[in-house]
């Protein structure tokens, strides 16, 4: 291989890792600024200023707010409901071991992104529709079998009920959390040892729920 050929080279891969470290900054900023401000306060500026980069730069990778936000909007929901359809479908696992997994495999993810949940629920409450058909969440919940194990388990309560109060053990204390913490309420260091003991407790609050006998409504 001549020297020109060798040189022709190294500057094509130069510019491959150059641009791949420019977009990856544009799709950092994007995430941080996407999760304080929400898509619609957010400016295509205020991503180029968070990332260090001019906002020509960003239009040339991107080309707009709405095709960076679709991008980490599908990295959210991935993230958010990508550990929960698998288990939800999978027929191998009992109830209970579903309940367990659910429980365990959230915090994990949780602890890892906290952030996640209020990105995510900022874009429920601007765009449910939208949201909804995205995840495909009528789909994904009224076919998985954990719903069919609900129901055969316990047929008189409308399975989202239990769905309702499994993610809202799991996922609100991230929510609740800096609250928690600036009032003096739980120190930071103690949070995720709580959260620890949460991967275990969730699921005996949910197995309770499903042996106790219901007051007709």
């Amino acid at each position: 291989m001549s020297l020109i050929l060798i040189r022709n080279h190294m500057t094509k891969q130069q510019k491959i890792e150059k641009d791949k470290n420019a977009q990856e900054k544009i799709l950092d900023a994007a995430r941080k600024v996407f999760t304080q401000k929400g898509y619609a306060a957010t400016r295509t500026r205020d991503i180029a200023e968070e990332s260090g980069l001019n906002l020509a730069l960003l239009n040339y990778y991107f080309k707009s707010k709405e095709n960076l936000f679709k991008i980490i909007m599908r990295e959210k929901m991935k993230g958010l409901f990508g550990v929960l359809v698998p288990v939800l479908n999978d027929t191998s696992l009992s109830l209970e071991e579903k309940l367990q997994l659910i429980a365990y495999n959230y915090i994990e993810m949780l602890s890892k992104n906290p952030d996640l949940p209020i990105f995510v629920l900022s874009e429920i409450r601007n765009n449910p529709e939208g949201f909804a058909k995205n995840i495909q969440a009528s789909k994904s919940l009224k076919e998985a079998h954990f719903v069919q194990q609900l129901h055969e388990r316990r047929p008189e309560i409308h399975p989202v009920q239990f769905l309702f109060s499994l993610m809202g053990m799991v996922i609100f204390p991230f929510i609740a959390k800096p609250v928690f913490v600036s009032s003096g309420l739980l120190p930071e260091n103690q949070f995720a040892m709580l959260m620890e003991q949460r991967k275990v407790m969730v699921p005996v609050w949910i197995k309770i729920m499903l042996e106790t006998k219901t007051i007709n409504i």
